[in-house]
């Protein structure tokens, strides 16, 4: 899928909502447990509320690796099962994967070959020959990890270069827009920096962004659109468990309809303002 594609996708659904499946199997409802496969069965139960809704989904690999190989079993069973319901949805490896150029290309081919991934994340602390392999895919894309929206961003990410006066996350875009262009590489910018967003624009003002944040963590929708919203939306807002685990008995899946109902609404009056729709 493409920038215009994606972007398309955004007008037809009238919102820019990624549902993330970090799936724990320790919150999933306890009714789902005793099936073969319970993570399996919440994600498609999750897929079947949702995807009429939302433009793509973010399974974060760790909740499912942690698990060995019945994990990588649920998750191939997850990917496929989206594709079958809807082959137009964006889904995303948030497996923030980067190492030497090597090492980097089987990561590149286990996420773009083996699973058919969309986009991967990708960690960019080793450079250029760490994230070149992930775009040698076409219709592919990178998504670099900019300004995470966690405590520990504070550690590194603001960190200013005494020369040229600029921070860490801002040399990141920088560096990044060089490495590929608005139809293969997308940033991770968190929601709980919101403000940020402005600053971030001003180095890739075409780019998608992911953004996580919103929800759980707490990152407000209309400060993201207010900052970080170009004129093909340019966003792609996370939410995980304020979708998935807003109720953890029977009905489950419906409420987490409900949840990703309502942001679709707010995301369609933030389109609508924009001009958008």
């Amino acid at each position: 899928m493409d920038y215009l594609k994606l972007f398309e996708k955004i007008r037809e659904k009238k919102n820019f909502l990624c549902i993330g499946l970090d799936s724990d199997p320790m919150k999933i409802p306890g009714h789902l447990k005793t099936s073969k496969d319970p993570v399996f069965e919440f994600n498609k139960q999750i897929v079947d509320a949702t995807h009429k809704t939302t433009i793509a989904y973010k399974p974060n690999i760790a909740f499912y690796e942690s698990r060995g190989v019945e994990g990588w079993i649920s998750l191939q069973k997850t990917l496929e099962y989206i594709r079958s319901v809807d082959k137009g949805l964006f889904v995303i490896a948030d497996a923030k994967r980067g190492d030497i150029g090597n090492t980097s290309r089987m990561y590149a081919r286990s996420f773009f070959e083996t699973m058919s991934f969309d986009a991967v994340t990708v960690a960019p602390y080793m450079g250029v020959d760490s994230v070149e392999p992930f775009l040698q895919y076409k219709d592919k894309w990178v998504i670099l990890l900019a300004l995470t929206s966690n405590k520990g961003a504070e550690d590194f990410q603001f960190m200013r270069d005494k020369n040229q006066g600029d921070r860490l996350f801002e040399r990141v875009l920088t560096k990044g827009k060089e490495w590929g262009s608005k139809d293969q590489m997308m940033f991770v910018a968190g929601a709980t920096r919101a403000e940020m967003l402005g600053d971030i624009r001003k180095i890739i003002p075409d780019h998608f962004l992911l953004v996580p944040g919103v929800g759980a963590q707490g990152g407000s929708l209309k400060e993201v659109a207010q900052f970080g919203m170009n004129d093909h939306c340019g966003l792609l807002v996370n939410s995980s468990r304020g979708i998935i685990f807003a109720d953890q008995g029977k009905n489950f899946a419906r409420v987490a309809s409900e949840k990703a109902e309502e942001l679709k609404e707010e995301m369609k009056i933030l389109l609508e303002e924009r001009g958008i729709l």
